[in-house]
């Protein structure tokens, strides 16, 4: 039984968030459009922020989506010492991106003293990074996907490393680039409550709202720096998945698209 509340979905997409209790940022990615009209397939692709502190309910709807395997990009750092129960339900992959880079404890010190604008430079870079220096864990994404699985990718908080995979995989799926970036800023409504608890402890810690906001919210540069790199280091997108990173795009679409 689906736990998702069709009137917080965007009404411009109409695809299905996972209302769950203690993991932001869930979706299914299903009911996009990709190559020749293809629908993506409902209940096989999702993404989400971090699933290690979910709750007993939503590890019983999770079961019930009969993932195989759950990718998480996040590094140890972030991870809290209390996540056991979830790694015991499921196939539990680490694929480290950042190195504890986004670590608050690394961040705060820096912020305290950062401006908005800077904060903003930061993530530019962060995501021109993406396509060069992480092609070990975002190939060996795209290749477990390869493989057919039923997949949950994520980060902490959904958005940024996920955010780039679901890049990578839905340009593999040949969804449109409008489409994609839609996907991409939906972070930002599905997380605004977050937002909200982060910024209140943030500001206790002495960083201001204006200079948290954009490393919390996504934004169009971001990921335009992202694909701007692929473009420009690797020849565009198709030659950056089939070449570099050695993605079977042909399987992929096999599996998750509709016939």
């Amino acid at each position: 039984m689906s736990r998702s509340n069709p009137a917080e979905t965007p009404p411009a997409n109409g695809r299905r968030r996972l209302a769950l209790d203690s993991v932001h940022n869930a979706r299914d990615l299903g009911g996009l459009t990709g190559a020749n009209g293809r629908r993506l397939r409902e209940g096989k692709l999702f993404r989400s922020g971090s699933p290690g502190r979910a709750s007993a309910a939503d590890i019983e709807f999770l079961s019930g989506l009969g993932l195989e395997a759950v990718i998480d990009f996040r590094a140890d750092t972030e991870k809290a010492q209390d996540e056991a129960h979830f790694g015991q339900r499921f196939t539990w992959i680490a694929s480290p991106v950042l190195d504890g880079n986004m670590a608050m404890a690394v961040l705060l010190p820096k912020l305290r003293e950062s401006t908005q604008a800077a904060v903003s430079a930061m993530m530019v870079e962060i995501y021109r990074d993406f396509p060069a220096r992480y092609q070990a864990p975002f190939g060996s994404f795209l290749q477990t996907a390869a493989s057919g699985k039923t997949l949950l990718f994520h980060c902490t908080a959904g958005k940024d490393r996920t955010g780039f995979a679901s890049l990578l995989l839905l340009s593999a799926l040949g969804v449109s680039q409008d489409d994609i970036v839609a996907n991409y800023l939906e972070s930002n409504h599905w997380n605004a409550r977050f937002f909200q608890e982060i910024l209140a402890k943030s500001a206790e810690r002495g960083v201001r709202d204006d200079v948290m906001m954009p490393l919390l919210e996504v934004a169009p540069a971001y990921l335009d720096a992202s694909m701007h790199a692929i473009d420009q280091a690797f020849g565009g997108m198709d030659r950056y998945l089939r070449d570099v990173l050695n993605v079977d795009v042909d399987a992929l679409r096999e599996h998750y698209l509709e016939d």
